[in-house]
């Protein structure tokens, strides 16, 4: 949706916002991963930051009223990727099936008799 100003909901710039203050925010480590992928899988040339941006945008306007900023970097990563070939849908859904059998705490994933 474009308001009157011909800006879409991503459409930020400019406007007037409260300081942000780094210091009152302590990234999750899953949100630090989440940084780490995209810039190591950018570096490695399998998308652009264009292309990042491409599919923040087109997720529309429900996305950025429902998802964090690091959900969407991670939906945005994953098009991208597999955009790229470098994993399918189902290669991606076996590893998830894995990775969610190991539990949902670190204890859980780490004791190999869970």
């Amino acid at each position: 949706m474009t308001d009157q100003t011909g800006r879409r909901w991503h459409d930020m710039g400019g406007l007037s916002a409260d300081p942000v203050d780094p210091a009152t925010h302590d990234y999750a480590l899953w949100e630090k991963r989440v940084d780490a992928l995209q810039v190591l899988t950018s570096t490695k040339g399998l998308f652009t930051v264009d292309g990042l941006r491409r599919v923040l945008e087109d997720m529309g306007e429900d996305a950025f009223e429902t998802m964090t900023y690091y959900e969407r970097w991670t939906a945005s990563v994953n098009q991208n990727l597999l955009e790229a070939g470098t994993y399918t849908l189902e290669e991606l859904g076996t590893k998830m099936a894995e990775v969610s059998a190991r539990g949902t705490t670190y204890g859980e994933a780490s004791d190999p008799n869970a």
